[in-house]
């Protein structure tokens, strides 16, 4: 089976290696930017979707738990960063 970026038109190893640099970033980019949409809608407040996530009781109910276990579900990447940055044993 061929990969989808082998497909491509001019993708060879320069567009893979490309490829994965962007999912890289995408990875560090997704648990701030989730981070900051639970502080953003703690702050400001939700509405209309908040009562679609609202959980009746349930401490894992609406937008704002829901922001943060994203984030920290995505959290692997920074990690990941870090682990590779401290001095090794």
């Amino acid at each position: 089976m061929t990969s989808p970026v082998s497909i491509t038109a001019g993708a060879g190893r320069d567009g893979v290696a490309a490829a994965r640099r962007l999912a890289g970033w995408l990875g560090l980019a997704a648990s701030p930017t989730f981070a900051m949409m639970a502080l953003l809608t703690a702050v400001v407040g939700s509405g209309p979707a908040d009562m679609l996530c609202a959980g009746q009781g349930s401490l894992l109910g609406g937008m704002v738990p829901m922001y943060l276990l994203m984030s920290a579900f995505h959290s692997a990447a920074w990690l990941r960063v870090i682990a590779e940055r401290l001095p090794s044993e």
